[in-house]
């Protein structure tokens, strides 16, 4: 069964907070087994996601930097800064309409993270959108 794009989505931010860890130890990561181990079938939605964010990751933490105001990406929780990276890369590098990728990160971090980093995302996307 087809999982909806919001699910894809959750794939993709868990998948991320994975690699988020596991990138600060001395294993040898492999993505696509991640993705495997997250994800019973092949999707191109989650491997764009997923590999887009991993390869523009300074990029994107930097566009990020820009926007938290004495806060910079590497504070928010793990969670957190995926949903925020997932929600930049759409932004910049898909066709998807900016509206759905703002609630779709707000979703997530309800969900996933606290009130205070949801606000912090929504604050962070809302100004992006608006230059």
């Amino acid at each position: 069964m087809a999982l909806k794009r919001s699910e894809l989505r959750e794939k993709c931010m868990v998948i991320l907070y994975q690699y988020d860890l596991l990138k600060k130890t001395k294993v040898d990561i492999n993505i696509d087994e991640i993705i495997k181990d997250n994800l019973d079938m092949e999707n191109e939605f989650v491997k764009n996601i997923v590999y887009g964010v991993i390869t523009h990751e300074n990029e994107l933490d930097t566009l990020a930097n820009k926007y938290l105001k004495d806060w910079p990406i590497e504070r928010l929780d793990k969670t957190g800064s995926a949903i925020l990276r997932m929600a930049l890369f759409e932004l910049k590098y898909m066709d998807t309409p900016e509206i759905v990728v703002i609630n779709e990160a707000i979703e997530l971090a309800k969900k996933y993270s606290d009130e205070a980093i949801s606000k912090i995302i929504n604050a962070v996307l809302d100004k992006i959108i608006r230059e």
